[in-house]
């Protein structure tokens, strides 16, 4: 996922502003999940703290916040602005972006605030493998809403 987000940032970075705060935010979310499934340096095999738990829910829920209530109202401005408007590709990755937020905002309310100790682990290592590869498929999704924004913004409206 680092490596894809490298790739984003590179493609895209400094193309907009709005496209840039959403990668921010990306990256943020992933440093803290990276964190709490063990993947970074000090932690490798290791149960999170119930601070880095919490970082993480609080990424996970503001990334989810700001795509959905504040990136996409921004792109809808910008696409207003020039003329432009969605059509059915635009809409159906937004669809699938919206069907991964019920099951990560589950994991959140289901972690917020708890405190993992070794009974529970294995329910832990299952449910966070699980919101990565739910991320993963988000953020594909994303990129190629990304990469349609893009070229929506590039070209004039009736060109």
């Amino acid at each position: 996922m680092l490596n894809k987000l490298e790739k984003a940032q590179q493609q895209w970075g400094g193309y907009s502003d709005v496209i840039d705060y959403w990668l921010t935010l990306r990256q943020e979310l992933l440093v803290q999940y990276c964190k709490v499934a063990g993947l970074s340096g000090n932690n490798k095999n290791c149960l999170p703290t119930e601070e880095e738990l919490n970082r993480f829910c609080e990424a996970l829920v503001d990334y989810i916040s700001a795509g959905h209530f504040k990136i996409y109202d921004m792109v809808m401005e910008r696409w207003k602005a020039t003329g432009f408007s969605t059509n059915e590709e635009i809409d159906g990755l937004y669809l699938h972006i919206v069907e991964t937020t019920e099951p990560l905002l589950n994991f959140n309310d289901k972690y917020s605030g708890f405190v993992l100790d070794d009974d529970n682990f294995a329910g832990f290592d299952n449910d966070i493998s699980t919101v990565g590869e739910i991320m993963e498929i988000r953020f594909e999704k994303e990129d190629m809403l990304i990469q349609l924004i893009a070229d929506s913004l590039a070209i004039p409206p009736g060109a």
